[in-house]
């Protein structure tokens, strides 16, 4: 039996991505289309019949006239005009059975193309609940393809799409009317198959007239926030601690098994001591994903971009720019490419530039080491975390910073104008743990590919400019002080001693520019350099930071992480993304200059506080 090309396509919302989890679990891979910076992602699976498919799963789109690149991609590659994309055997459109009257106009669309096609009602279960009755035979007679029901989220939901692929491709549908009005066409197909006692759940108005309300929706999604930050720094403490426990032991084992030398020096010094406190901070990072994905599964995202409309109107934007910026708490690279969805190129573009200003999750080693190291362990009104309250703090001062910024971006650029917000808003549903699963493990490959890939190499690098060349005879200083980070850092040290930095913290600078937890790993690889003896050198971080920095240091530069673009990932993806040398040196131009000023600014006024 031959192998089988297929792709998924439908609108955004419509389970797509649940399907395509559903057919091939982990069997996937993640990249980029050629030339374009939109995500490609494919699987595989084989059929009960013993046919092997391959599932292309395309970006969600609402029309072939595409209004973005997303939507490019999925147009093309359905055409078969995208060069070097083998053209799908067949098109599997995945609708969502509670919303037909908006996904099926997309299905006529795509039927216009004369090829194969087969129809995936998705969300069938739901559409039972509310009453939803669908002819399966009279709708695929009026379509002229096959009609399959499914349950994404269900571990047998989609054995009638499988089973469907082991028989023969079937032919084209016929264009048939396609070439009239398309919203008279779905009309007539609602009204010979489909049966709808009410428009919506009553669970999603009932739930929709609290989180949507003008006033109680701001403050539930507020509450909302601040409980995510709350427990992504108090759940994560004992995974981290225990996490560090390990470390801390294969350290002192494998520093022990070698005898002393530079080979001893690189393991203990560099790999344990600055990869092993980055490592320590998966925990928070992996309960940062679980959070988004969840609340993006649920469809309670759509409706705070919704919610977030009129305040961001404020700042020249929409409510589109929330799920871009809300991706940026992940990672600014995933945020800046989901600007794609946003139509209008001013707003696209001023998202692009205040996206790096989110807290992403790479901040977190930062902020965790040095509020562990500065902020009392101690509760406030006897409920919340002080060291909670500080991290919530740092991520609204990202969002206000980035508000204003566009506010001024938006001004400087005179781009003032009406802007309209068209979304839909999908059922609620809980999230499902396989794609939780599957999107966490994808999150935790991409962080331990960095930590392997770039982090590893900058750390190797970062032990030998620290170590080499070696101090000379009768050296009384540690003998990092004679090594060429030394010197690099005390050649930048009067750049930045009057925002409070240390040497050791401008060498840490550095490597940060390639990612930012780098600059952990550094501190780490650094100060167990600087250590007097081994047994000091395997210490934990966190101590040796607070003896050897002031809170107003401390301070200013978790302020400097807030604005610092310390990236060079972010500052080219906002290249690709704008095609512009100038935006990106622009981003990073106003993004040093204000975390420079911001620094400035804490450190002195801390240091004049506690005087």
């Amino acid at each position: 039996m031959s192998a089988l090309n297929i792709a998924l396509v439908g609108n955004p919302n419509c389970g797509k991505t649940a399907l395509f989890n559903r057919l091939t679990g982990s069997r996937q891979k993640v990249a980029n289309y050629a030339g374009v910076t939109v995500e490609r992602k494919e699987g595989l699976f084989r059929t009960p019949g013993g046919r092997s498919v391959r599932v292309l799963d395309l970006p969600g789109a609402y029309s072939l006239d595409a209004t973005s690149p997303d939507e490019a991609i999925t147009r093309d590659v359905c055409r078969g005009a995208l060069p070097g994309e083998p053209v799908p055997d067949l098109l599997v459109c995945v609708v969502d059975a509670t919303n037909l009257r908006l996904h099926l106009r997309f299905v006529l669309e795509l039927r216009r193309l004369g090829r194969p096609m087969l129809l995936a009602l998705n969300l069938m279960d739901q559409a039972r609940r509310r009453g939803i009755t669908i002819d399966v035979a009279a709708l695929q007679a009026r379509l002229g393809m096959p009609v399959v029901e499914t349950v994404a989220v269900k571990r047998d939901g989609a054995e009638a799409l499988v089973a469907r692929l082991d028989d023969a491709v079937p032919p084209a549908p016929e264009a048939g009317e396609d070439h009239g009005d398309l919203h008279a066409q779905v009309s007539a197909l609602l009204a010979e198959a489909v049966a709808m006692p009410e428009r919506t759940s009553r669970l999603d108005e009932r739930l929709d007239r609290w989180l949507l309300h003008p006033v109680w929706g701001l403050v539930i999604l507020a509450v909302v926030m601040f409980l995510v930050f709350q427990a992504v720094f108090s759940w994560a403490a004992p995974l981290q601690d225990t996490l560090a426990g390990w470390i801390s032991v294969l350290g002192e084992a494998a520093g022990g098994a070698l005898p002393d030398g530079p080979l001893r020096s690189l393991v203990q010094d560099g790999l344990f001591a600055g990869l092993g406190t980055v490592m320590e901070f998966l925990p928070q990072i992996l309960l940062l994903f679980t959070f988004i994905l969840a609340l993006e599964e649920s469809g309670y995202l759509p409706r705070a971009a919704f919610l977030l409309d009129r305040p961001m109107r404020a700042a020249g934007l929409t409510g589109r720019s929330f799920i871009p910026l809300l991706s940026s708490f992940a990672c600014a690279i995933p945020g800046i490419m989901a600007t794609r969805s946003i139509q209008d190129p001013r707003d696209r573009l001023t998202t692009i530039l205040v996206a790096p200003l989110m807290t992403c999750s790479a901040r977190l080693p930062v902020y965790t080491l040095l509020i562990g190291a500065f902020i009392p362990d101690q509760p406030v009104w006897g409920v919340f975390n002080l060291q909670g309250l500080v991290l919530f703090a740092l991520y609204v001062a990202g969002i206000v910073s980035a508000m204003a910024a566009a506010w001024v971006i938006q001004k400087l650029r005179h781009t003032e104008g009406e802007h309209v917000l068209l979304l839909e808003l999908p059922s609620y549903r809980l999230p499902n743990l396989l794609d939780l699963g599957i999107g966490l493990w994808e999150r935790a490959r991409i962080f331990l590919r960095r930590v392997t890939g770039i982090i590893l190499s900058l750390t190797v690098l970062l032990w030998f400019l620290s170590s080499y060349p070696a101090p000379p005879e009768g050296a009384t200083m540690p003998a990092i002080d004679y090594s060429l980070a030394g010197r690099i850092g005390r050649w930048m040290e009067p750049l930045f001693a009057p925002i409070g930095f240390t040497w050791q913290i401008c060498i840490a600078l550095i490597p940060g520019l390639a990612a930012r937890e780098v600059a952990v790993a550094a501190l780490a690889t650094v100060y167990a350099l600087s250590a007097a003896n081994d047994a000091e050198a395997i210490t934990s971080l966190s101590p040796l930071i607070a003896a050897d920095w002031s809170l107003a240091t401390a301070l200013s530069l978790l302020v400097w992480y807030v604005y610092a673009p310390q990236c060079l990932s972010t500052i080219a993806v906002i290249r690709r993304e704008t095609n512009s040398w100038k935006q990106a040196g622009f981003a990073t131009g106003y993004l040093f200059a204000l975390a420079y000023l911001a620094s400035l600014v804490t450190y002195q006024l801390t240091a004049w506080l506690m005087s």
